[in-house]
């Protein structure tokens, strides 16, 4: 009797590979980009304020756990192109170590449990997280198809992000952060399309049928505006009457060469090293731009937070 009621020790490696393998699929390293949930709290000066901190920290939370059920669910939606990509086919779905149904049910699970946390916060909060889920809908079903407008979409993603970390502390939203979050993620977003042009060649189509419409003179084109109007931004952010007036220092302007060297960093690595497919990717394992980031937080930190 103690037999059939203990499971058999290959039914334990085959429940703890499928846990392993939808972890994999959740993508948890792309969960990085949900930091800017915390960008408001940071400029709010409210960052050592436990019960914001908290409320942050949750958020981001959540928002990790809305961004891997959106990953779950576009992988099922581009199952067959997956299977034909040079490195997506490697993805645990698309290398047949998980069936549709299994993704699907793991990203409604995520969904119920996401948007029950998020009512928790507040209405408002919820509706954030709605729209979110909606708007990368709407991307993998249509949006990811439309020229220019597919970027414009993964930039409305990090808007939504910076909007949702000061709607939950809450804060006072800065137009100033909503411009610099847009235009920075239309830079990644280019890049990106960049990559994946010139590395997928001829059968960039087959993988996205989007890039059909660019070609590398035209985004380079959009790289360099871009890079001229997030840089510019950042510059009169730092120096504006606003800004002075609100942290009562124009210090800011201090973190403006990190800003100018993270930026020109990451096009050397595009252009250079032909890099920029995974924009996370290159932030956390590129050791320069890693550095940066920590030397533009701390300064940032000096000048908001040291009196």
């Amino acid at each position: 009797m103690r037999e059939l009621t203990v499971p058999l020790p290959g039914e334990r490696r085959v429940s703890r590979g499928m846990i392993a393998h939808l972890w994999t699929e959740m993508r948890p390293a792309q969960w990085a980009k949900n930091l800017t949930v915390f960008a408001p709290l940071l400029f709010a000066q409210q960052l050592f304020i436990p019960s914001a901190l908290a409320r942050a920290v949750f958020a981001f939370a959540l928002f990790c756990g809305l961004s891997s059920a959106v990953y779950l669910l576009n992988d099922v939606l581009d199952y067959e192109q997956d299977r034909v990509h040079p490195e997506k086919r490697h993805r645990p779905l698309a290398a047949g170590h998980l069936t549709r149904g299994t993704v699907m049910g793991a990203s409604g699970v995520l969904l119920v449990f996401v948007f029950g946390g998020a009512l928790l916060l507040g209405r408002t909060v919820l509706f954030i997280f709605v729209g979110y889920w909606l708007l990368n809908l709407l991307y993998s079903l249509w949006l990811k198809h439309q020229v220019i407008l597919d970027v414009f979409s993964i930039a409305a993603g990090f808007v939504l992000r910076v909007v949702g970390g000061a709607v939950v502390v809450p804060v006072e939203i800065s137009h100033w952060l909503l411009v610099c979050t847009t235009l920075l993620a239309l830079f990644l977003g280019f890049c990106k399309r960049r990559h994946e042009l010139l590395s997928l060649g001829t059968d960039g189509d087959q993988h996205r049928q989007v890039l059909t419409e660019y070609n590398p003179r035209f985004l380079d084109m959009m790289i360099g505006i871009v890079t001229a109007t997030t840089v510019m931004s950042y510059a009169l952010y730092t120096v504006s009457e606003e800004t002075v007036r609100k942290f009562h220092t124009e210090g800011l302007l201090a973190t403006l060469p990190f800003v100018l060297y993270g930026m020109f960093r990451y096009l050397y690595l595009v252009y250079h090293k032909e890099l920029g497919g995974d924009p996370t990717q290159q932030m956390l394992t590129d050791t320069p731009l890693l550095l940066n980031l920590g030397l533009w937080t701390l300064t940032v930190g000096i000048v908001l937070y040291w009196r």
